[in-house]
């Protein structure tokens, strides 16, 4: 069965420029290429070393450089968009510094532990901050794609949802992430935390166990996590990024089975990473009386830079009231921070001893 799948986000109706405070590796790598593709418009960057901003200023035609945030707000048109992209000890001062009622987009996670996100979350209700997480693989192509398909109920009820990375992660190009004390699902297995809870709403339960490599010095490299939503639905995340064993038998994707059929999409980027490899997207639909056959579908575009575009989109929609519902919203992503806590305390508690 061929399916014409819709997967591209919805972009706004209005110019809304941009102002980016941060000038890290994600920004040139990520950032700034999906606001070329989409066409938004970004009007300036702030960085704390000017230079850095400058730089991509130059790259990529932004036509301003601020020296501070100060600066860059006073500056700021009219409907500005700020795309903060900073460390999030940083968050709080410069959310502070952001007119009420802005329209703001903040890097994951929602600040270094739950207490953090809290705060954040207060800060963004006090100063009636239209603020969103940029927890962008909601928005990548292959799942947008599986949503659409899931949405159709041409899998039936989905039962079974599964992400499983098997990779070497090189992550000594993030220097300001690897010597966090809580790495792993922090900084990486938070985003299949939060993309389970898109598609199945909070778990009852949480129960997880994150790991150390024995030859190495980082916080945690492995993770299991297994979210209880009942007694039929089966979500699970396994990561482990020490496999440097070649690529023969690494792995990187996310399945979801249904009553009537199934989705597997391979997640490319992380394969390899930063170079990464060609995403794969697969769905079988069962028909009766035949057998299972797989399609597979190419799309375009895909996590980076593409799904940052998602998450941008659906802010400048919801700032001109084009839609109703900001996905990735501080109210919602509270709960993903909430479930993060809580793998870490099941982690920290351990399971039930044997007798």
């Amino acid at each position: 069965m061929s399916i014409d799948i819709q997967y591209r986000p919805a972009l706004p109706e209005t110019k809304q420029p941009i102002i980016i405070i941060g000038a890290g590796g994600i920004v040139a790598d990520a950032h700034l290429p999906a606001y070329k593709i989409a066409g938004f418009e970004v009007y300036g960057i702030v960085n704390r070393t000017k230079a850095r901003a400058q730089k991509l200023a130059d790259a990529f035609g932004i036509p301003h450089v601020f020296d501070n945030v100060a600066e860059a707000v006073a500056a700021a048109p009219e409907n500005t968009v700020f795309d903060i992209t900073i460390m999030p000890q940083q968050y709080i001062e410069t959310l502070k510094q952001l007119p009420d009622g802005a329209a703001v987009l903040i890097q994951k996670p929602m600040g270094d532990d739950f207490n953090q996100a809290k705060e954040i979350l207060a800060l963004c209700r006090a100063k009636k901050l239209k603020a969103a997480i940029n927890f962008q693989l909601r928005f990548a192509p292959f799942v947008s794609a599986a949503k659409y398909l899931i949405d159709k109920g041409l899998i039936g009820e989905l039962y079974d949802m599964e992400v499983r990375v098997t990779i070497k992660t090189p992550w000594e190009i993030f220097p300001h992430v690897i010597i966090h004390p809580r790495l792993e699902i922090q900084y990486h297995s938070i985003h299949y935390v939060d993309l389970i809870r898109s598609f199945l709403g909070n778990p009852n339960s949480v129960m997880a166990k994150t790991l150390k490599h024995p030859a190495k010095s980082l916080s945690s490299s492995r993770s299991t996590i297994l979210l209880d939503y009942g007694d039929t639905m089966h979500a699970v995340i396994n990561t482990n990024h020490d496999h440097d064993f070649g690529p023969r038998h690494q792995e990187s994707y996310i399945k979801w089975e249904g009553t009537n059929g199934a989705i597997v999409a391979k997640i490319g980027l992380l394969m390899d990473y930063p170079h990464g490899v060609p995403d794969v997207f697969e769905y079988c639909v069962t028909e009766a009386g035949k057998t299972p056959e797989w399609q597979t579908v190419k799309l375009e575009g895909s996590w980076f830079p593409e799904a940052f575009i998602g998450t941008m989109a659906n802010l400048m929609r919801y700032n001109e009231g084009s839609s109703p519902v900001l996905h990735t919203s501080v109210e919602d992503v509270i709960d993903t921070m909430a479930v993060v806590e809580s793998a870490y305390q099941s982690s920290d508690t351990g399971g039930v001893k044997v007798k």
